[in-house]
């Protein structure tokens, strides 16, 4: 009978004495190149994480891209109306854009009294350029008593050896020139005559003397307006200004008020200090004539008629019991409103005539008389139409200079 062979465990052992120490050196030498693996493995780990978020740190973009939160995307408007430009906001662009490199900022230096002596004074204003070789138009208020007279540029291009011609004697104008110039960009001028109350019209000037060419916008409120406006110490009664609503501001003294084809038609000269959204420009049709003159000759020349008037409205017609409603009524309560051997005088006008028309244009809601006058110039002959004892005439007149009386 055969017998079933059995082995014990000990049987199948192969680490006999003599091969177990190379056997435990061999899986030492295993597990420590495993740990030094996964150790390196974790410092490579650490060093991408470090690196990835300073990458994403530095770069919104890429960690908006790796963030796992839903970003909240902006509303889209479906109609934006800021993008649509109306008819008068493009008008009102393109005119600003036309107009812009012909308006000044006028810087002034002068010297002031005060109680520690005299000290250097700054001002500021606007400017008009009515010519390419330098003439520049401005308020008398801004360059009185100046010792040196700058002008800036739209585009920022500075002159500091500006000129004052000369001033209007009686009205609030003064006359620059830039010397050594012949690119500047004029302004094209407009008709004061023909201004509607209502109609649409914007400013530019030097506001505050610190932003140049601020741009306003608004309408003519009225015309014919008189006006007492103060500067420093300086009173001065200024008459037939221009009313806008347009806002006006200290430093725009001198810049242009624009009909809405890009025409100067005023010189923004005051603003009512106890109002809002009342200011006043000179006409510009009062100072074609001495703007001509000056454009020929360089020189300053105010016409003379020779006569002091009152303007006619409903209220002085019904107070001197007068047959018209428009126009001048020659008159002065003390003396003589004729003055002697003057252009009025030589031509037979009397006290107590109504000048009605200048040239066929009619006084009041085209201009008052000294506002017409000022289209001529000295040696200029005009015909003013005349209401004498409720008759109308016609009277030639030959114009002359103005002489500041002494």
């Amino acid at each position: 009978m055969n017998e079933k062979s059995t082995q014990t465990p000990e049987d199948n052992r192969v680490d006999t004495p003599s091969a177990q120490p190379q056997q435990i050196e061999q899986n030492q030498s295993k597990r420590l190149s495993k740990a030094r693996r996964i150790f390196f493995l974790l410092i490579t780990l650490l060093l991408l994480t470090a690196i990835g978020g300073a990458i994403l740190e530095n770069n919104p973009s890429w960690k908006q891209l790796w963030s796992t939160k839903t970003i909240t995307q902006r509303p889209e408007i479906k109609d934006d109306g800021n993008l649509v430009a109306t008819q008068i906001e493009a008008d009102i662009a393109g005119l600003v854009s036309k107009v812009s490199p012909s308006v000044v900022s006028v810087t002034t230096q002068s010297q002031a009294r005060t109680y520690f002596g005299v000290a250097e004074q700054e001002g500021a204003g606007t400017g008009i350029i009515v010519s390419a070789n330098g003439y520049i138009l401005t308020n008398k208020h801004v360059v009185d008593s100046a010792t040196t007279v700058g002008v800036i540029l739209s585009d920022g291009t500075r002159y500091d050896n500006v000129k004052v011609i000369g001033t209007d004697p009686l009205n609030d104008v003064a006359f620059l020139k830039v010397p050594d110039v012949n690119n500047l960009t004029p302004v094209e001028l407009g008709n004061s005559s023909s201004i509607r109350v209502g109609q649409q019209v914007v400013a530019i000037g030097n506001s505050l003397g610190q932003y140049q060419n601020t741009v306003t916008s608004g309408i003519i409120s009225g015309t014919g307006r008189p006006v007492t406006a103060q500067s420093g110490s300086t009173i001065e009664t200024l008459t037939d200004l221009l009313q806008t609503d347009a806002a006006i501001n200290p430093g725009n003294s001198g810049g242009p008020l624009l009909n809405m084809s890009g025409q100067v038609i005023g010189m923004n000269t005051a603003v009512a200090a106890n109002a809002q959204g009342i200011g006043f420009a000179i006409p510009l049709n009062g100072v074609k004539g001495m703007l001509k003159g000056v454009l020929e000759t360089g020189e300053v020349r105010r016409v003379f008629l020779g006569v002091n008037h009152i303007p006619v409205t409903p209220e002085t017609a019904k107070l001197y019991n007068l047959s018209v409603q428009q126009g001048a009524y020659i008159f002065l309560e003390n003396g003589s409103p004729v003055a002697k051997d003057s252009p009025a005088d030589k031509a037979g006008i009397k006290e107590k005539d109504i000048i009605t028309k200048v040239n066929g244009t009619e006084i009041g809601r085209n201009g008052a008389l000294t506002t017409l006058l000022g289209e001529y110039q000295p040696d200029d002959t005009i015909s003013l139409t005349v209401v004498r004892d409720g008759s109308e005439r016609i009277i030639t007149v030959t114009l002359t200079i103005y002489s500041q009386p002494t």
